[in-house]
């Protein structure tokens, strides 16, 4: 790939999505975009930086961006958080919000929708704490095209067994076929929508819990500290902050700080507190 169309495609990811492609990850660009160009009926991305120099397509440049951002996920990922998350954190809301009886978690970057539906199983196996309350699940994903595929909630084999305790499958999921649908309840606790980090998140009103994982990675510094100053102002004084087990706030922001003993989960710093 010549040297002035890799900076055209992974500039234009850069400002669409704040992804940094450097250029040992030109393999990436390769593998994301080839399907892309071949379905737009390009011989390669030497077609696809010259399409999109010479037309402005703007659906066009939608699908590369989405191409770029989709990224692999699974049910209980990293299962520790989910553990933290019912044992730590859902006690602490369940203590602070007492007289409110309610509370909201934003899945932010939810890909196709194994984060949101896994903690709305986690929230139903509470159910009996949690009765009387109103609970909000909000997922959103930069891509569309996941967003859709999350809203169906329909698994192949591998992605439903991926990750999810086989009780958890015959309890929450419908078979059909040879794949595995959310059942419809667990479905309705989540609203997904789509977003940009990248944009102004305002409009998603408070999150008490927010799980934001393994997306600031992909991220420059300044980019990273961006993001993060736009939750923390969505964030209660008590709410709690999930990261990637690769990423941290620290050398980053000063807004958020680790929890002794709960890694991936942080706090409001007092002193920025609102």
């Amino acid at each position: 790939m010549k040297t002035e169309d890799f900076e055209l495609l992974s500039g234009l990811v850069k400002e669409r999505s704040g992804l940094v492609l450097s250029e040992d990850k030109l393999y990436l660009l390769e593998s994301r975009l080839l399907p892309l160009a071949r379905r737009r009926g390009l011989a390669g991305l030497d077609d696809l930086a010259s399409a999109i120099r010479s037309k402005g397509d703007e659906p066009l440049l939608v699908e590369v961006t989405e191409a770029m951002t989709t990224n692999e996920s699974s049910f209980f990922r990293d299962s520790r958080p989910f553990e933290i998350f019912r044992n730590f954190v859902l006690p602490k809301i369940l203590e602070s919000r007492a007289a409110k009886r309610s509370f909201r978690i934003w899945s932010a970057a939810c890909s196709t929708g194994q984060e949101p539906y896994s903690l709305a199983m986690c929230l139903r196996e509470e159910a009996d704490r949690l009765k009387g309350w109103r609970t909000e699940i909000i997922a959103t994903d930069l891509s569309n095209e996941v967003l859709e595929k999350a809203k169906v909630g329909m698994y192949s084999q591998f992605e439903a067994q991926r990750g999810l305790p086989i009780e958890m499958l015959m309890k929450y999921f419908a078979q059909a076929n040879d794949r595995w649908q959310v059942d419809a309840s667990i479905r309705a606790m989540v609203q997904f929508r789509q977003c940009n980090l990248l944009h102004d998140i305002s409009a998603f009103g408070p999150a008490d819990i927010v799980l934001c994982r393994n997306v600031l990675i992909y991220f420059d510094p300044a980019t990273k500290r961006a993001v993060l100053e736009k939750m923390h102002r969505l964030m209660p004084p008590d709410g709690f902050l999930f990261l990637g087990g690769a990423e941290t706030v620290l050398g980053v922001t000063k807004l958020f700080q680790p929890i002794n003993g709960q890694r991936g989960v942080y706090e409001l710093a007092p002193e920025t507190s609102h």
